[in-house]
């Protein structure tokens, strides 16, 4: 699977962004798919991961209903619509892609995650 994320760019706080990732490879479907995202000088972290049907969604507390994650399999993209951006929400913003290998909590794990996008930068001005 290769991923490539876009849609990033510049935006006030408050404002809106919608992430997209498209995938090649007819596995798409079998993935769970996560956006994960890093800022200067800080670790990678999970921000919200969608499962392979596109029913099931999880987010980083932080993140709770301002960002909405989806998935299309029929386009191979997934998505991440985030809204009511703070400053600290700037960060390279990466989607991956995991195999259906473990429970819960293994998705919250970049280690865990088998195929990456790119990044997509995010710059949110206060």
């Amino acid at each position: 699977v290769q991923l490539q994320a876009y849609g990033g760019g510049l935006v006030q706080a408050g404002g809106s962004l919608r992430l997209s990732c498209s995938a090649s490879g007819r596995t798409f479907s079998s993935n769970v798919m996560g956006w994960f995202r890093q800022a200067p000088g800080k670790e990678r972290e999970f921000v919200a991961r969608v499962s392979r049907s596109g029913n099931t969604t999880y987010y980083t507390d932080s993140v709770k209903g301002r960002f909405t994650v989806s998935r299309d399999n029929g386009k191979n993209a997934v998505y991440l619509q985030m809204n009511s951006l703070k400053p600290e929400d700037t960060a390279v913003y990466y989607c991956a892609a995991a195999r259906p290998l473990g429970g819960s909590y293994y998705y919250y794990l970049p280690r865990n995650y088998d195929y990456w996008g790119q990044g997509t930068l995010v710059t949110v001005s206060s």
